[in-house]
């Protein structure tokens, strides 16, 4: 009788291509999904736009305004689907689950606002034949990326009556765009000694938006006052509509497939609304009623630190979830919604940086995320000794390894740069203030904070995939 041959077991942890194991079947769904994505980034370019179309998506699904339900005092049970959204910027959609609020919920919170350039209060002047737009950037950005480059302008003026005027211009192929000029080298010689954030100021990211004067023989200004008349022209804005307005100059352009072998993806925004689609692709595709209850999270001013009315620093979420245990029945408390705070999970999801070989030198590549290897878990974040950090718990960073190991989805784990190299945040920290368990998983990208960034299609469909398993887990109960 022939002995058996022993099996020797894996010990090592190892590190592959994805694309060299994904079945055709499964590469036909990656295609589709990194199509619709494509087709979000594109049309969502800021965080208003990302809202609005995330709640298209949640209607057309099935999900009700949260808020109407309150008005209406109807009663939530297992299975239903709210949303509710917090200045047309923030938002929140869930599945009630079987289980209880009390017992916790399943969490998946990116945000959708990235680095951009937002036009000032009082923006429009003339200087050397020319009518510019006065902005103030936004978020962490390398500030010589931005000029020489087509903007667009998208944003939303509010007239004292409460009406509304949104505005999109360089986006369609017959759009005029816009820009910030730069030096010419052969006058650059003092601008090319200074440091790279020094070589372009803050004050002079200002956009050339008209050089026609207006034929307003007793107007002072007059190209200024050409573009004023065009805009209330067209628009029907004053100068005044600037001071109650919300206007950001971003990338002009689509996003587009990258490479021979269209792997990756080029576009603007993609920290963090890669993550914020894959989030809200899976809550979509979270199929009848869950365990506990899905719940995904948009929210604004993550970028610059999650301040505001619609950043997680608000207590938008906790009102939120306080609403939803007031209609599902019971006696409502503190100590109830607390409970549920605290034994929920969440995966905080956010971008990482991908290991690029040209900047080798700022990461430690074993620990670094790379293209084309799967979602990235981000066990803690902050700089320098983890200040700052949320780092997660070794007990709940086993758990997501579990569901993502039934559920076949591609993972790597990765830091931000090596030790005292920099470092960064994501909400995960004002989450885990709850007491819940949270741990940072998201698409490594290429460029992070460039005006265009570069992210690999395996690896957003592996973070849509890992949502969804994550969504859908019941915690290894039956």
């Amino acid at each position: 009788m022939a002995k058996k041959k022993a099996v020797a077991k894996t010990l090592t942890y190892t590190r592959a291509n994805g694309y060299e194991k994904l079945p055709p079947a499964e590469l036909k769904k990656l295609e589709a999904l990194c199509a619709s994505y494509l087709a979000f980034l594109g049309a969502a370019k800021t965080e208003r736009e990302a809202h609005d179309d995330a709640v298209k998506l949640l209607l057309a699904a099935g999900f009700q305004n949260l808020d109407s339900l309150i008005l209406k005092k109807t009663a939530l049970k297992p299975g239903d689907k709210v949303y509710r959204s917090c200045a047309g910027k923030t938002l929140l959609a869930a599945i009630l689950g079987r289980r209880p609020l009390e017992q916790g919920l399943h969490i998946v919170g990116g945000h959708t606002d990235s680095p951009r350039l937002d036009v000032k209060q009082n923006p429009l002047y003339e200087s050397g034949e020319m009518a510019l737009l006065d902005t103030h950037y936004y978020g962490g950005i390398k500030k010589y990326q931005w000029v020489a480059m087509p903007l667009a302008l998208h944003g939303v003026f509010i007239k004292p009556d409460g009406k509304k005027i949104t505005i999109t211009i360089g986006e369609e192929p017959g759009d005029p765009v816009f820009c910030i000029t730069d030096l010419l080298p052969h006058l650059g010689q003092d601008q090319m000694k200074k440091s790279l954030a020094d070589g372009v100021e803050g004050e002079n990211l200002d956009v050339l938006v008209g050089s026609v004067p207006s034929k307003n023989k007793v107007a002072k200004e007059k190209i200024k006052h050409r573009v004023l008349e065009l805009l209330q022209e067209r628009y029907g804005v004053t100068e005044a509509d600037f001071l109650s307005a919300e206007l950001e100059f971003v990338p002009a352009g689509q996003p587009r497939e990258a490479g021979f072998d269209r792997s990756l993806i080029l576009g603007y925004g993609q920290d963090d609304r890669v993550c914020a689609f894959a989030a809200l692709q899976a809550l979509l595709d979270v199929p009848g009623t869950p365990e506990y209850t899905s719940c995904v999270l948009l929210c604004d001013k993550e970028e610059i630190g999650s301040v505001g009315a619609t950043g997680m620093y608000s207590n938008f979420f906790e009102n939120t979830v306080s609403e939803m245990l007031g209609l599902c029945g019971g006696t409502y408390s503190e100590l109830v919604l607390k409970r549920g705070l605290n034994n929920s999970w969440m995966l905080s999801a956010d971008v990482n940086a991908a290991f690029d070989p040209l900047f080798a030198g700022v990461s430690e590549k074993k620990n670094a995320a790379l293209l084309n290897q799967g979602t990235c878990l981000t066990k803690f974040t902050g700089s320098r000794g983890k200040s700052g950090a949320s780092d997660a718990n070794a007990e709940f960073v086993a758990q997501v390894r579990r569901i993502f190991a039934r559920a076949g989805v591609a993972w790597q784990a990765g830091e931000l740069g090596k030790v005292d190299q920099g470092g960064g945040g994501t909400i995960a920290y004002l989450m885990a203030r709850y007491g819940m368990e949270v741990l940072d998983c998201g698409v490594a990208l290429l460029s992070m904070h460039a005006p265009w960034e570069v992210a690999g299609k395996f690896d957003v469909y592996m973070t849509y995939k890992g949502y969804l398993a994550f969504l859908k887990d019941g915690r290894g109960q039956a």
